[in-house]
């Protein structure tokens, strides 16, 4: 009872001194060791409608039904073909949060393996889900949710909607397995942040000493900070309750300007900074325009009809203005300054990397 108080207490103080524009602990950091694990699984689909694997390319799709059939007992011929237009052998994946228990549900997505053509309508038959480490840890079953759908004629012509071989079954999966968890186990809590930054790191241990104590937390690098925790399960709750509610206020991120050099986007951060420079852009566009035109001689000449080329060349060059940087200009002038000369994505990459060369811009250039 004692310990809630305190928290209480201290709660209600780091509140009146919490920074402007702060976030909070939870927003920027995670706990170590509380984190979600993958699974998956392979399963067949049927009740499908005629739009189901060809099994001639997908020949696994027939062996696994044939070992579904042979788990109740039923035997087919070595030599029987089977087409199972209504069946399709598809692989399912979830996220199994952490700290999850028996008897709990979660969501899986469904997509196909061969070439059946859409998922809608079918059903998932019971389909064990593993680990990383191969063990059972979830069953997932039952009727499959697909968004979108395909129609095609008979002469070849089809429209599809979306992605008919991907669908989701909401809740689909039940939790047979507990992950292990050290939480009960940790004498210290380590809060890792999702960037990496130093000042972000001094500034969360600085703000859980002031609520705390002097020595409560310590930074272990630029991504990790360490603090003491409780005895109790119900103690360590509580107090990582405390801890994420606590703001900080994260220190910017470093100079970056992104460039996507596939669809042209450019994201410049706030705190990109331009040395003194001059910058001209413009641009020269020729167009070549070719048009076929019919040389008819008169009927009394002897010529012979003749197609001649008539080739027109525009050339169309813009103005190009001149544009200034004064000493530690902002990312809103710089964006004004490229606007005023009407550079596209494009030649605005050209512009940063000239910067860049001539010692201008402070800044990392990273192209995706």
């Amino acid at each position: 009872m004692l310990w809630r108080i305190l928290i209480t207490v201290i709660t209600l103080s780091a509140l009146l001194v919490a920074p402007v524009q702060a976030q909070r602990i939870k927003d920027i950091a995670s706990v170590a060791g509380v984190r979600s694990n993958q699974l998956v699984g392979y399963g067949l689909i049927v009740g499908l409608d005629g739009t189901g694997d060809q099994t001639s390319q997908t020949p696994f799709t027939v062996q696994s039904f044939k070992n579904m059939l042979l788990q109740y007992g039923i035997n087919l011929p070595a030599n029987m073909t089977l087409q199972l237009k209504n069946v399709a052998a598809v692989s399912i994946h979830a996220e199994l949060p952490p700290f999850s228990k028996p008897g709990q549900q979660i969501d899986i997505t469904v997509s196909s393996l061969g070439n059946a053509k859409s998922l809608r309508g079918g059903s998932l038959l019971m389909t064990p889900l593993k680990g990383a480490d191969g063990n059972i840890y979830a069953v997932a079953q039952g009727n499959l949710i697909v968004g979108g759908f395909g129609i095609s004629g008979s002469d070849g012509s089809k429209v599809t909607v979306n992605v008919p071989s991907v669908g989701r079954i909401p809740n689909g999966a039940t939790v047979e397995r507990t992950v292990p968890n050290p939480f009960d186990q940790m004498k210290k809590i380590v809060l890792n942040l999702h960037r990496s930054d130093f000042t972000t790191a001094k500034r969360v241990v600085e703000v859980i000493n002031r609520a705390l104590g002097p020595d409560s937390a310590e930074a272990i690098d630029a991504v990790s900070v360490q603090v003491l925790t409780p005895p109790t399960t119900t103690q360590k709750v509580e107090f990582i309750s405390f801890l994420e509610n606590l703001e900080v206020a994260p220190d910017d991120a470093p100079a970056r300007i992104i460039i996507n050099s596939r669809t042209g986007t450019v994201v410049i951060s706030s705190t990109v900074r331009v040395k003194p420079a001059a910058v001209s852009h413009g641009s020269l566009t020729v167009t070549i325009t070719e048009d076929l035109q019919v040389s008819q001689p008169n009927p009394l000449a002897g010529g012979q009809t003749a197609v001649v080329p008539n080739t027109q060349i525009n050339i169309e060059q813009p103005e190009s203005r001149m544009f200034m940087f004064t000493p530690g200009v902002s990312l809103n002038e710089i964006v004004q300054a490229v606007n005023q000369v009407g550079a596209a994505p494009g030649d605005l990459v050209a512009i940063l990397e000239a910067l860049k060369q001539a010692g201008s811009l402070t800044a990392e250039l990273i192209v995706i």
